[in-house]
Order: C-alpha cells, then structure tokens, then sequence
C-alpha cells in the first residue's frame, strides 16, 4: 500500500483560482484564508493605484492590467474558479440605475467570454444588493439565462456583513455561486448567520492623526456638534449626508462606500473616546471589511485612494466562509448553511427554486 503525506494530498488537490476585478485583493484573501489548497494563478485589475495595494500585499502575483474588454483569453492560464466582484456602478442607485444600456454593464459579457473559453469548474460572482431587483428583475434574468446556457448551475443569495461576517458593518451584498456539475450546486449552502459579536470599538485604531478630526474652524463643526452625542463605544456611528447628520441606530457602521473620505453623501464619523470628532481612518475602513491589521497599505497612495479601495472591497470574513463552503461542495461533502435561490435548468426551461 502506497501511503501519501497530507502536504502531497494538499498539492495534488490543489484548486487554481482566478482573480478578476481584483480591487485589492479581498476574494482572493478570503479565498486562502479558507483554505491553503487555494492557489491565485491570473488576476486581473486595471486600476492602477489597486494594484499598488495589492502587489504590495500579493507580491508573488504580476498583476495583468489589461482590460477584460482586451483580455485574449489565451494569455490566461487554466484555472478552477472564476473570482469576480465586478463593478457595482451599472447596477447601483449611485450609478443611476443604467445596467446593461452602461458600457460597464457589458462587461459581464466578457465574464462570460472568458468562462465559455476557459470552462472553469466554479464561479464566484459578488454585486451590490440592487443587482435582484435591476430593472424589474430583467438583468439577473439576463444573467442567469447567460451562465446557464454556458452549463452552470448556481446558488445566489444577498448576505449582510453584521450577520454573516462578524463585522459590525451593514453591507448587503448579492453572492453567485455556481457550477459546471449540477450535483455541486445542489450540494452547496451559503454560510448561515452567525452571532455578531465585534463592536464599533473593535475596529478603531488606538492611535489617529490629526488630520482626522473635525475642528472648530470647519464650516460643519457647528452641525457636527450639535447632533453627534454618543460615543464609538457606545457602538454609535454617524453619517454626514451633505447637510445634516444622521444617527446609524442598528450599532454597526453604515454601509462603506468610495467616496466617503471626502464630501459624499455618505461620511461615516464618531465620537471618540477623548469627546473628539474624527471621521474613519482608511486603516479603520479596511478594519471595518475584515482585512487583517498585518494587510499593507502603500504609504504613497492618497487618503481618497485608500477610501475608495477599502468602499469597492469586500468583506473578507464574508467572502471566507462562502469560499470553505464552495470547497467542500466541490470535495462532495455536505455543507451546512441556506440554501439561497437555486437556478437550474430543467426541461429546456430556466427554474428558480428557493
């Protein structure tokens, strides 16, 4: 009897991911940290100031900067399963609802190119909460018509960072689950909720710079003053919304997005511990969507570039448990979790089955 190591076992069944939309590496980081057979084999990024960040942090991995308009398939190794949280603005209320008719909304017809060509055995897609509802439900019908008609069978599902990620954020994202093998895609569960038990506190830095706080000088200290009363460990985060403030009641930080670190619409502040008023720290931010505190953030990128990476990321303790759940599916185990709305085909026909 021949005997093999688990290291060999662990090389043997290795499973090759492929990175597109990277942003700064969250799938990916949520990828491996589920699992060490995980290994990122292509991952692609054109925006120039992510990929600082994530060559920073993956500085094993040549990022491929090319669009995915441009993107030859040929010059993409094989892989397993396809990664991709791609661009929310087509599908969001901040990109005015545009969807397909948007060029970026035709870049899932490139997501499909490259699945057609390359035949992964997975797909992982991530979008904004909006994307079930887009027009009437038309674009996800577009979407999943697509991905079936390419032979795979998925799972989606909107998760929320607070329930399902231990991070006291509210971010509502939809997650795409799928599979060339029909019995997988059965077999496969997203993660259920899980206690929160993180707090505001637990993703603030003990240290801030100066830079950060509000001042009596600034045109809106006065409104700042007058409504932000509770402290950060009193779990009380703020939102700045142009002209007034607004108290986040639900205990977690609103949901993050790019623009907050200069005069958005949505500007998380507190109240610190020393009756300061400060807004987040993009380290803070990159706290507040589960990046480890060792994740490197380049000293020569701007506030307003870290801000927009950490607001288009993703939850990385989210993306973890999706990532150990696809693994065992793919492996035949069972896994535990809801089960989300299965789409399959059955008798020629397009089948939502809850």
């Amino acid at each position: 009897m021949i005997f093999v190591s688990e290291e060999r076992k662990t090389k043997m069944n290795s499973v090759n991911i492929a990175d597109f939309f990277a942003g700064v590496g969250g799938i990916r980081l949520g990828f491996e940290n589920a699992s060490t057979r995980y290994k990122c084999t292509f991952t692609n990024e054109i925006d120039k100031y992510a990929i600082r960040t994530y060559e920073k942090n993956f500085p094993d991995q040549k990022v491929n900067s090319v669009s995915i308009v441009d993107l030859d398939t040929q010059d993409i190794p094989a892989f397993d399963v396809f990664m991709g949280g791609f661009p929310c603005q087509p599908f969001s209320i901040a990109g005015h609802r545009k969807g397909f008719d948007d060029d970026r909304g035709n870049l899932f017809t490139h997501i499909a190119r490259i699945l057609d060509a390359k035949r992964p055995k997975a797909l992982f897609l991530e979008n904004v909460k909006n994307l079930k509802g887009h027009d009437k439900g038309r674009t996800l019908q577009v979407i999943s018509e697509t991905l079936n008609d390419l032979g795979y069978t998925f799972r989606y599902k909107v998760l929320n960072s607070a329930k399902h990620g231990n991070i006291p954020q509210n971010r509502e994202r939809i997650f795409i689950v799928g599979f060339l093998n029909e019995k997988e895609a059965k077999r496969f569960r997203f993660p259920a909720e899980i206690e929160l038990v993180k707090g505001i506190s637990d993703c603030l830095e003990n240290t801030v710079l100066r830079k950060y706080y509000y001042t009596d000088d600034s045109k809106i200290y006065p409104v700042l003053q007058e409504n932000i009363t509770e402290t950060a460990s009193e779990n009380v985060v703020y939102q700045f919304r142009r002209h007034y403030v607004r108290k986040n009641k639900s205990g977690v930080c609103p949901t993050l997005t790019a623009n907050m670190g200069g005069g958005g619409h949505n500007v998380p502040i507190i109240l610190d511990d020393t009756g300061r008023i400060r807004k987040l720290t993009p380290r803070e931010c990159f706290n507040f969507q589960g990046f480890p505190n060792d994740f490197k953030l380049p000293t020569n990128s701007s506030d307003t570039q870290l801000y927009k990476q950490a607001g288009n990321s993703v939850t990385v303790t989210v993306i973890k448990r999706i990532a150990r759940n696809i693994l065992r599916a793919m492996d035949g185990k069972k896994t535990e979790g809801e089960k989300g709305v299965l789409v399959a085909r059955k008798y020629a026909k397009l089948v939502f089955c809850e």
